[in-house]
């Protein structure tokens, strides 16, 4: 945490940063800074991506003879699909304290990630459902710091009215693996069959799993940690990232130890608000987890099925840029969640109302763009909790670790006697957009009106003291 010596450093830079440096030389040292950040902050991208296909790789190894060789049966695959999450949900609090506690994402997230690799790629040698099961399961209980840990990071460098546009960034590898990981998936399922006498599918995992290794020990050397305690940040840099987070009131670092933080995010009802939203949600996202199979009910073969998923998660991702981006200026979070919610909900009713190839490829586009929401419900909580960085720490792994559940439940949304239609299961995720829709709406006309409260204290105080008008702390809604 900052010391004393380092907050009256910080306190001279400052005040030498807005007082001795023109307006013009600090913005260019702001936008230089955040260039620098942003370019470091990238290669979470690429970590996001193998992330998220050693989670999902089991979808596409689905395809070949994944199955058959395990000898899977009734709900077992979707057992295998769920069971990850658990471990995943047990993990997410424990590992976001200690990531407060130590200051040091830089080693905590790749180290997860070498371990998550492993796993992965140990996946490959299993031979029945025991050992698949187990090794799914402790595949999420090392993945759990990942997700909370990069959000808590980034909530630690940007501003408000940053964060949206930075959540997309880093959450866009996932978005494109979900296309691209599929299009490497048909290449070794189609060329490694019986390779050194093992089958396809097995060869999916030892690659990527190989591969998050390889790119975790890069990243030990590029990922930043605090602005505090970042040793490539000249003291000009480090002042500033610290005042400017300041300024935009979302910077209180040290007040609150890590379980103090614990219980005020356990005492905050938005905490427990927003995770059964987000579990609602998840459920309405579980086509993420079958999208191999869903776009394998138009009916083409292995290999053009897979590379039929690239194309929507590319519009995807361009689609969440753009929307984060709008949502950023604006500074406005619902509206922007509304529309892509409702784009999706679209595309469900035209997979619910027909089997024509052309309009159920075009449904897939809609729904995937819904990745455009969730986007933006991460940065909006991040701008929830921006003031307390103990409590959001706990928040951000609380809400995330609990909406997991919804993934678990979602599982079992897609059950292959629904099929090929999967109406039953489109109605499903149609009815939990909605819900978690409407949960959303809520938590924004109850910001909504704390942000007028507090506009109407602040005028009263001008009043009565007759002082300029403060510019207080204000939630975006």
């Amino acid at each position: 945490m900052t010391t004393l010596s380092d907050a009256k450093a910080t306190e001279y830079m400052n005040d030498d940063l807005s007082s001795g440096v023109p307006n013009h030389a600090r913005d260019d040292l702001e936008r230089r800074l955040v260039r620098k950040l942003d370019l470091r902050m990238s290669i979470i991208i690429v970590l996001y991506a193998l992330n998220f296909v050693d989670r999902a790789n089991a979808s596409s190894a689905r395809l070949a003879t994944f199955e058959q060789d395990l000898h899977l049966q009734g709900n077992q695959y979707a057992t295998i699909l769920s069971i990850v999450y658990v471990g995943y949900i047990l993990m997410q609090v424990p590992a976001n304290m200690v990531l407060h506690w130590l200051e040091k994402p830089s080693i905590l997230i790749p180290g997860s990630m070498v371990i998550w690799g492993l796993v992965s790629t140990l996946t490959g040698i299993t031979k029945n459902y025991t050992g698949i099961l187990l090794a799914r399961f402790f595949l999420g209980f090392v993945e759990a710091p990942f997700y909370p840990g990069v959000l808590y990071l980034i909530s630690g460098w940007y501003k408000r009215d940053e964060l949206a546009v930075r959540t997309t960034l880093v959450t866009c590898g996932s978005v494109l693996a979900s296309g691209f990981g599929a299009v490497f998936a048909s290449g070794v399922l189609t060329g490694m069959q019986g390779k050194l006498g093992q089958a396809a599918w097995r060869w999916l995992f030892y690659i990527e799993g190989g591969a998050t290794i390889l790119v975790a020990i890069c990243a030990l050397f590029i990922l930043p940690d605090f602005p505090h305690n970042t040793k490539w940040l000249t003291p000009e840099e480090r002042a500033l990232a610290i005042s400017r987070l300041a300024e935009d009131g979302t910077d209180e670092l040290g007040k609150r130890t890590t379980m103090q933080g614990l219980r005020d995010a356990v005492c905050d009802w938005k905490v427990w608000w927003l995770s059964v939203a987000l579990i609602v949600q998840f459920v309405a996202l579980s086509f993420v987890i079958y999208f191999p199979t869903i776009v394998a009910t138009l009916g083409y073969d292995t290999m053009n099925t897979l590379l039929l998923c690239a194309p929507p998660w590319v519009f995807s991702t361009i689609v969440a840029f753009v929307i984060s981006r709008y949502s950023d200026k604006a500074q406005k979070r619902y509206v922007f969640l509304f529309a892509s919610s409702a784009l999706a909900g679209v595309g469900f009713i035209i997979s619910i109302c027909t089997m024509n190839t052309a309009a159920r490829y075009t449904s897939v586009f809609l729904m995937a763009q819904i990745s455009a929401a969730y986007m933006v419900i991460w940065g909006w909580i991040n701008n929830i909790f921006a003031r307390e960085p103990a409590k959001r720490a706990v928040a951000i792994a609380l809400i995330n670790g609990l909406s997991q559940a919804g993934n678990i439940i979602g599982a079992y949304v897609w059950p292959i006697a629904w099929g090929p239609t999967y109406r039953y299961s489109y109605a499903i995720c149609f009815a939990a957009l909605g819900g978690s829709t409407t949960m959303f709406g809520v938590m924004y006309l109850h910001l909504k009106r704390v942000n007028e409260r507090m506009e109407r204290n602040e005028r009263n105080a001008k009043d009565i003291n007759n002082l300029p008008n403060p510019v207080g702390f204000r939630y975006l809604v």
